[in-house]
């Protein structure tokens, strides 16, 4: 062999091994840590993401890490190398509850996540037990908020614990409204929609996906929903904020990265995953769960939940509601 062909053979031999391992690398799967179990709307739409991007990003693997009101999961990520193959779901609870709710938390929610998007948002919604609210003449916001101030003391609401969602979301209705009811906490969701059913307790604010089985079949009345705007998935619902201006509440959750993954690296991921949340099959898998996409911009992402954080911390800080 001359010395001409041989280096053309060793030439062509170090391309097909470069090509190989660029092949190898891109092949390399993302892990995608969820914090919560597995079956719920945010593994179910992380899942869906996953498959979308696919095509993009190769394969995206999800790895549930429940516990700790998701603590677990969101400090895996934290702690992870910040190169992209390693991220996880942002929600409202790990990244504004949370680092409030706890006493101790291992992970800071302001610094150690670099925000790729948010995925979506699910409104809350007041409802009532329809009975309830019919013999108490009580058809809107307003006319509850009238009627708690005419009777002091004399309704209460439920929720799914202290320091969840349904909680904070009512005493921040509480706060707005200058009224009083008591809050009574059970022992998750279900339950507290239970005792709302069966009229132990007077309103409840609850996940839109969970209320709207009961709310179509009039067991329940819809008198808002708590985000700024009407949702899609109930138009006909007025919202909280046309009677307190400025109330906004809702279940949120997005995509994380570690901090310092390099900043290519995150306008990549934000591309792949905005794209496919985009997508009318995306849309319409969405919206089987009530669940409005989003999709935005990492910086966009990152002063939301720099908002959410801070209005976490009063009304956390005002229900004296803590974990140990």
């Amino acid at each position: 062999m001359t010395t001409r062909r041989l280096l053309l053979t060793l030439l062509s031999t170090a391309a097909l091994l470069a090509a190989a391992s660029a092949t190898a690398q891109q092949q390399r799967p993302i892990r995608l840590v969820v914090p919560y179990a597995a079956g719920g709307p945010i593994d179910v739409t992380a899942r869906a993401l996953a498959e979308r991007v696919r095509d993009t990003l190769g394969p995206v693997i999800i790895d549930n890490k429940p516990g700790a009101g998701g603590n677990i999961g969101a400090d895996i990520v934290a702690k992870a190398a910040p190169d992209g193959y390693t991220i996880g779901i942002a929600a409202t609870a790990t990244n504004a509850v949370n680092p409030w709710l706890y006493s101790k938390i291992p992970f800071n929610a302001a610094t150690d996540f670099a925000p790729i998007t948010q995925m979506v948002r699910v409104p809350n919604v007041l409802v009532m037990n329809a009975e309830t609210a019919k013999r108490l003449k009580i058809d809107s916001v307003r006319d509850l908020i009238a009627y708690a101030k005419a009777n002091p003391a004399k309704l209460n609401y439920g929720s799914g614990g202290n320091g969840s969602a349904g909680h904070l979301a009512g005493e921040m209705f509480k706060k707005e409204a200058g009224i009083f009811a008591v809050h009574i906490p059970y022992n998750g969701g279900n339950p507290a929609q239970l005792a709302l059913l069966s009229g132990q307790v007077d309103f409840n604010f609850d996940n839109l996906a969970t209320a709207a089985p009961n709310i179509r079949s009039g067991k329940l009345k819809a008198l808002a929903v708590t985000t700024a705007e009407r949702s899609s998935m109930l138009p006909e619902v007025p919202t909280v904020a046309a009677t307190l201006k400025g109330f906004s509440v809702d279940t949120w959750w997005g995509l994380m990265a570690p901090a310092g993954t390099p900043p290519e690296v995150i306008a990549k991921l934000n591309k792949a995953f905005v794209d496919a949340l985009h997508s009318p099959e995306t849309k319409t898998r969405f919206a089987s769960l009530l669940a409005e996409p989003v999709g935005n911009s990492p910086e966009q992402f990152g002063a939301f939940m720099k908002s959410e954080l801070a209005k976490y911390e009063k009304v956390v800080k005002a229900t004296g509601a803590h974990v140990d």
